[in-house]
C-alpha cells in the first residue's frame, strides 16, 4: 500500500474490506534487542547476555518474543487501520526464535468486520527471510470511523550509549601478572577508599594506605570495609601523606601512587620535591575516555597538570600520550593538536605551537604517532566536519589523542565529555619514575578503579612484567 512518509493516515472501518492486507518490514539488530530490553525491563540473559545464550538451545542471543508483537502493534496503530484504532485483544503463538540479522515481514489480514460495533478481527503473521512463520495470531480492534491524516511527529533518534560497559570490558581485559604495590594517598572519603579497595579486590593493586589511620578506619566502617589485612601508614594530614607516599616511591617501596581525597597540587608538589622521582620528561596527565558517540578509545591531554605549557613541554605531553596509547594497543596513534581554528595565525599562539609540533614530528623529534594541527575539535573527531572544511589528513576525523592548548581548555573539554556526553573515563600522570593514578575528588569509585588499572599498565611496562591485554 502506498503511503505518504510525511503523514500518518488511517483507513476507516468503511474503507476496510475482508481480505485486505498490510505489511511492514524490519531487519532485527542487536541495538533493537537492547533497546527493547531497556524499555521493557526484560533483561532475560537469553536476550542480552551472549555468553549465557551460547549455552542455550539457540546458541546465540535471540529477540524477545514480544518484540514481534510490538511490530504488529506498530502496523495496526500507525498504518492499518491507523490513528484512532483501539486495541481490544491480541493472541500470539510463538513458532520460531528471531535472531540478530533476521529480516521480518509483518502481515495483517482483515478476517471479519462487525458493523454493529465497528470491531475488526485481523489475522497476524510474522515471517523471516526464509519464509518461515515466526509468530502468528489474531488481533481484535475497533476501527476508526472518521478519517485522520496528521503530519508525522518528528521523534527523537535513539542512541544506545554504553560507555560504562565498554570501560568495564576494558577493565576485565587487564590481566596483570601480579598486583602492583601501590601507595594510596590520603584515602579519607568513601569514593577514594572504596575505589582503592575495589582495585585491590580485582587484583590490580596491593594497597598501602597512607593517611590518618583513625580517619581512614572511620571511613572504612561507614563503607562496610575492613582494613584488618591492609597495610597502613599513619600520618596526621594530607600534606604529610603526600610526602610519605612520594618517599616510599623514591625508595622503591611502591611502584605506583594512587590519589585519594587530597588536592592534585598537594600530591604533585610532593612528587616534584623528590629528585629521584624525576625523569628527563615533563610530567603530564592523560585521560582515557570511552565516549558514547565515538567509535574508539579517546585520549585527552593535558587537562590536569600543566597550566600553560611551553612548546617543549607540549612536546613531552605528546610523547607521554603516544607512549600510553601504544601500551594500550594503538600501534600508531593519530594525534590532533587542538586549537579554536585550523589555520595557522600569529594571533593565536596555540596554532603556531601546533604547527611547530607537527614539524618536530616530521624531523623525528617526536616519534611513534601521526600528528596534525592546528585542528578545531570538530575537525579532529568528525570526518564529515573535516570533509566540509576541505581538510585532508590521516588524523582529521579519526583522532586517537586530543592535545589541548592549556589546562583550562583541557579541563573544560574533559568535564564536558563526562557530564554532557556521558563519557566514562580514567586518568594517569606520566613522566615520573612511577605512574600516578589520578582522579577528581568528585569521581565515583569505578573511575578510580579504572585509573588504577591504567596506571598499572604503565607500572608493569616499567618493571618489565607482562602487560594486560591490549585495549
Amino acid at each position: 500500500m502506498g503511503t505518504n512518509e510525511h503523514l500518518v493516515e488511517n483507513i476507516t472501518f468503511d474503507e476496510l474490506a475482508v481480505g485486505q492486507q498490510a505489511r511492514l518490514h524490519r531487519i532485527i539488530s542487536d541495538e533493537d534487542i537492547k533497546a527493547f530490553a531497556l524499555v521493557s525491563g526484560d533483561v532475560n540473559p537469553a536476550h542480552v547476555d551472549a555468553e549465557y545464550a551460547q549455552g542455550t538451545r539457540f546458541h546465540e542471543v535471540i529477540a524477545h518474543g514480544m518484540f514481534a508483537g510490538a511490530l504488529i502493534s506498530s502496523l495496526l496503530g500507525t498504518e492499518f487501520p491507523g490513528p484512532g484504532t483501539i486495541y481490544l485483544e491480541q493472541s500470539l503463538r510463538f513458532q520460531r526464535p528471531v535472531h540478530i540479522g533476521d529480516a521480518l515481514q509483518v502481515q495483517v489480514t482483515v478476517l471479519t468486520k462487525d458493523a454493529s460495533n465497528g470491531n475488526v478481527r485481523l489475522g497476524c503473521e510474522v515471517s523471516n527471510q526464509r519464509g518461515e512463520l515466526v509468530v502468528s495470531g489474531e488481533a481484535l480492534v475497533r476501527a476508526p470511523k472518521q478519517k485522520v491524516a496528521r503530519p508525522r511527529v518528528a521523534m527523537p533518534e535513539m542512541y544506545l550509549f554504553d560507555p560504562r560497559t565498554r570501560l568495564e570490558n576494558w577493565l576485565a581485559s587487564q590481566t596483570a601478572a601480579a598486583p602492583v604495590r601501590c601507595a594510596v594517598v590520603h584515602p579519607c572519603d568513601e569514593a577514594s577508599l572504596a575505589g582503592a579497595m575495589e582495585a585491590a579486590a580485582r587484583g590490580l593493586i596491593q594497597p598501602v594506605l597512607v593517611g590518618p589511620l583513625a580517619r581512614m578506619q572511620k571511613v572504612a566502617e561507614a563503607c562496610g570495609l575492613s582494613l584488618d589485612a591492609v597495610a597502613c601508614v599513619d600520618v596526621p594530614y594530607s600534606h604529610a601523606a603526600a610526602a610519605a607516599a612520594a618517599g616510599m616511591a623514591a625508595a622503591g617501596d611502591v611502584e605506583m601512587l594512587f590519589k585519594g581525597s587530597l588536592h592534585t597540587a598537594e600530591l604533585m608538589e610532593a612528587v616534584i620535591c623528590e629528585p629521584s622521582l624525576r625523569t628527563g620528561r615533563r610530567m603530564s596527565h592523560v585521560f582515557r575516555f570511552e565516549v558514547p558517540a565515538y567509535g574508539k578509545t579517546l585520549f585527552v591531554t593535558d587537562a590536569s597538570i600543566n597550566i600553560r605549557p611551553s612548546l617543549d613541554e607540549k612536546a613531552d605531553i605528546v610523547r607521554n600520550a603516544i607512549e600510553l596509547a601504544q601500551l594500550l594497543g594503538v600501534s600508531t596513534p593519530r594525534v590532533a593538536l587542538l586549537s579554536a581554528v585550523e589555520n595557522v595565525t600569529a594571533r593565536m599562539p596555540s596554532t603556531l605551537e601546533a604547527a611547530a609540533l607537527c614539524k618536530m614530528a616530521e624531523r623525528g623529534q617526536i616519534v611513534g604517532g601521526i600528528l596534525d594541527g592546528p585542528l578545531a575539535f570538530d575537525n579532529a573527531i568528525s570526518p564529515s566536519a573535516a570533509e566540509m572544511k576541505g581538510i585532508r589528513s590521516p588524523v582529521a576525523g579519526q583522532a586517537d589523542i586530543l592535545v589541548v592548548p592549556d589546562v583550562e581548555s583541557g579541563s573544560m573539554l574533559a568535564k564536558q565529555l563526562e557530564y554532557l556526553a556521558g563519557a566514562a573515563g580514567c586518568g594517569v600522570v606520566l613522566g615520573a619514575r612511577v605512574p600516578i593514578a589520578l582522579a577528581s575528588r568528585s569521581d565515583p569509585p569505578m573511575t578510580r578503579v579504572a585509573s588504577a588499572a591504567l596506571a598499572g599498565v604503565v607500572a608493569h611496562a616499567a618493571s618489565g612484567k607482562r602487560l594486560g591485554a591490549a585495549s
